[in-house]
């Protein structure tokens, strides 16, 4: 946002939108990597946040999505699976979109309810969710105009992973690019985002709970996902298979975004060591290398951050350890006592790191040479948080079990 666009704000008395502000238009953000851009730790934190209000919307883990004065979020309410257009300024609704969308969860996830848990991805005016049992809709995001619907159930045997589609979709060079299908009948997908027709498909694994990423190497963009069994590769492009490594956990539980840091692809899972590899490529080949490994770390269902040449997250070890890694050669420079709980969403602030628990605490750590320490703590919510928080400036959009609410962070 330009001087001139924030001073006409200021002067409309807009405060929730302040000289950092960015939308978020996508899982874990614009750069989708839990990154929120100019922020600056105040001189004194407050003692509390401020909630301008708060708005019910149903279940669900899907991030809500802020794009200039719009909302969007993506819930469940009885049996329909439900997207709203909300405005900023007081969360009322602006348009809806609802339908039909019966799902039995695996009782193994019941505690996390049958509502979306992918986040949507808005990019050039459309807007597009991926459904508990594989609804994939485009949407014209001003009116709410149905663009195009996909159901997977009529494309692949089992439409989604047992315990839903977690996998959140991105937006590639006029593509919509998802892991759809479940573990026997799976594809990673590039859909055209203005029919929905697909334009390739890599059907070598079915999808994790993971989401996928984007890199560049050699000039090739590349998709970079956690499948069921592996990590892989596949060129944007036309979808062909540039690498693969095999990564299995116990019970199936691949639920890591990978990370990219220090020219490295960073991931883990369930009871398996963290780990850092490289890919190049020699003449026609691509190949990877395994830069480094720690088992002093083992992620499950939290993505960390990269930031500085650090990796910031929560351990599954000692029901849940906060730590620091060198993201060059993943040598442990901090961990804390422990006991933080199962799940924390992280969102790197510059010289802070912001984690929101399930408990509904947002906690502010400063980021002091290779510790964290803790400047703020927050209760945000009445009930469970778990859906990565969406930030625009000083707007906070906190999601919990049934509601959405608008808080102000300090600036």
């Amino acid at each position: 946002m330009n001087n001139r666009r924030l001073s006409f704000a200021l002067l409309l008395g807009l405060a929730a939108v302040s000289v950092f502000a960015s939308d978020w238009d996508q899982w874990r953000g614009p750069h989708r990597d839990g990154q929120i851009d100019g922020f600056k730790s105040p001189t004194q934190w407050p003692k509390k946040l401020d909630r301008t209000w708060r708005v019910e919307i149903g279940e669900g883990h899907a991030s809500p999505l802020v794009i200039g004065n719009s909302i969007y979020t993506f819930s469940r309410q009885g049996e329909n699976e439900v997207i709203r257009r909300l405005d900023i300024k007081d969360g009322h609704q602006v348009w809806k979109d609802s339908y039909v969308a019966p799902f039995e969860l695996s009782p193994n996830a019941a505690k996390h309810g049958s509502g979306p848990k992918s986040t949507p991805v808005y990019r050039d005016g459309r807007l597009f969710t991926l459904g508990m049992d594989g609804a994939l809709t485009g949407y014209e995001a001003k009116t709410g105009k149905i663009l195009w619907r996909k159901q997977m159930k009529v494309a692949h045997k089992d439409p989604a992973p047992p315990a839903g589609n977690s996998m959140s979709p991105l937006v590639e060079g006029g593509l919509l690019i998802g892991h759809v299908g479940g573990y026997d009948d799976g594809a990673i997908t590039a859909f055209d985002v203005k029919t929905g027709k697909v334009k390739w498909s890599w059907t070598g694994d079915g999808p994790s709970y993971g989401s996928p990423i984007v890199i560049v190497r050699e000039g090739v963009r590349q998709i970079v996902s956690l499948s069921h069994k592996m990590c892989v590769g596949i060129d944007a492009k036309d979808g062909k298979l540039l690498w693969s490594m095999p990564f299995v956990t116990p019970y199936d539980q691949n639920a890591i975004t990978p990370l990219e840091a220090d020219g490295n692809i960073i991931f883990g899972g369930l009871q398996q060591p963290t780990v850092a590899y490289k890919v190049t490529k020699s003449g026609d080949k691509w190949k990877t290398e395994k830069v480094w490994e720690t088992r002093d770390v083992t992620l499950h269902m939290s993505t960390g951050v990269a930031s500085g040449g650090k990796l910031y997250g929560l351990s599954q070890r000692r029901s849940g350890q906060m730590f620091v890694l060198d993201a060059s050669n993943g040598k442990t420079l901090w961990m804390d006592a422990g006991r933080v709980g199962e799940y924390a969403v992280f969102l790197d602030a510059g010289d802070a790191l912001f984690a929101l628990t399930p408990t509904a605490d947002l906690v502010a750590y400063k980021k002091t040479g290779n510790t964290l320490t803790e400047a703020a703590r927050y209760e945000v919510a009445d009930s469970a948080t778990w859906a990565t928080p969406g930030v625009q400036g000083s707007n906070l959009l906190i999601k919990d079990v049934n509601t959405l609410a608008l808080w102000r962070m300090p600036s």
